[in-house]
């Protein structure tokens, strides 16, 4: 299964081994890629035994080349988003390849449904193409011979790749071909998205009854069930990523940083930490995050609630606040103007409990991250 996403801007992680660039774009290889190379290997070994009468060992490398020529047309699916996305000033971060074929990872969103459109639809084109070359080489070489088979299965896989990537329901390539449609009728990506995530919920459960059937009827092989089943499961989880992502798009404009980040009680360096929830608790901001400052009113620290928190209370007057405080420094900041898709950018390229709002040198709150994700998604149980 073929898809792309848009990648969050995180520095921190690695979709898998990096193993290369390819037209410039890195190229990346998931764990999960041996699991797929042993079963594709081991089943297309037997069937190629079978139809061509071969030793064992000369099996298992016919299926190991079979698996190596699937890959490549992945790869070469996942180009096809990545260049056209680049083509149209997408940033292309990287293609993973893993055990239900790959993604391609962007920087940003498209910026219009004709680009998404056009996007979305290169990978399955380019399967498309592959499965028709791999039809002719079939119908052009001798029948039952090592090429032949090799080119069928390829044609087979890369028609099958096409069509069902072209199903109109997220994560799927034609998922995002329909909310570029409904994108353009609508003028609201939000809804677009949210309408082609059900019904790529919708395709999951129909994945799930056509899969049963099959089996129960003997059309599918029962060594295949569990991963068809993963395949559903797969679409199931992305489409409810995608529905949740785009309730919480449409929340983006509601973030304000001067209402969401708790105001700050600023506490001289050495205060007693009972001394210090005092002023804040008859304060006129109870809910105040306490700022340590050192001796030249520079605010140096931050206290950490958890470890307030947790101070018995009879200990709580003979102990400084800067016992149970985080550097400022060590905090990511942001501006107290920034907008929403910025705040979201610093929190995942920056993930923490915590952040610094400024205005200019000075700290003017403290945002927590279950405030914004109470804001974001206020229907959801967090846990703060």
């Amino acid at each position: 299964m073929e898809r792309t996403r848009r990648a969050p801007r995180r520095t921190d992680r690695r979709p898998g081994v990096t193993v290369g660039r390819v037209f410039g774009v890195p190229l990346h290889l998931n764990g999960s890629m041996v699991l797929l190379a042993l079963l594709v290997t081991v089943m297309y070994a037997e069937f190629a035994r079978r139809q061509l009468d071969l030793p064992q060992a000369a099996g298992y490398l016919i299926g190991f080349a079979f698996v190596v020529s699937l890959l490549g047309s992945v790869l070469l699916h996942e180009l096809g988003h990545a260049l056209t996305a680049r083509r149209y000033g997408i940033g292309v971060r990287g293609i993973t390849l893993e055990l239900l074929g790959g993604y391609t990872e962007m920087d940003r969103d498209a910026p219009s449904p004709r680009v998404d459109l056009l996007v979305s639809l290169a990978g399955p084109a380019v399967s498309a193409v592959l499965g028709v070359v791999a039809v002719a080489a079939t119908l052009a070489l001798p029948d039952r011979t090592l090429l032949n088979q090799l080119a069928f299965q390829l044609a087979v896989s890369n028609v099958i790749v096409a069509l069902f990537n072209i199903l109109p329901g997220l994560p799927l390539d034609g998922g995002r071909a329909l909310r570029a449609v409904v994108w353009a009728v609508t003028a609201d990506r939000h809804r677009a998205t949210e309408i082609a995530g059900w019904v790529g919920r919708g395709i999951a459960v129909g994945t799930v009854l056509l899969v049963t059937v099959l089996t129960v009827n003997r059309f599918l092989a029962p060594l295949a069930l569990p991963l068809m089943l993963l395949v559903a499961f797969t679409l199931w989880r992305g489409a409810g990523q995608s529905i949740r992502v785009a309730r919480v798009s449409r929340r983006l404009p509601l973030i304000d940083l001067s209402r969401l980040a708790r105001p700050v009680l600023t506490v001289p360096t050495g205060t007693p930490l009972a001394e210090a929830q005092r002023r804040r608790d008859t304060g006129p901001q109870p809910g105040a995050a306490l700022v340590v400052s050192d001796s030249t009113g520079r605010p140096i620290g931050l206290v950490d609630p958890a470890a307030a928190g947790a101070v018995p209370v009879e200990r709580r007057p003979w102990l400084a606040v800067d016992a149970v405080s985080r550097s400022l420094a060590g905090l990511p900041t942001m501006p107290v103007g920034l907008d929403g898709e910025r705040v979201m950018e610093t929190v995942q390229a920056h993930p923490g409990a915590q952040y610094v709002v400024t205005a200019g040198e000075d700290v003017v709150g403290i945002l927590h991250i279950a405030d914004l994700a109470q804001l974001l998604e206020p229907h959801r149980k967090m846990n703060t």
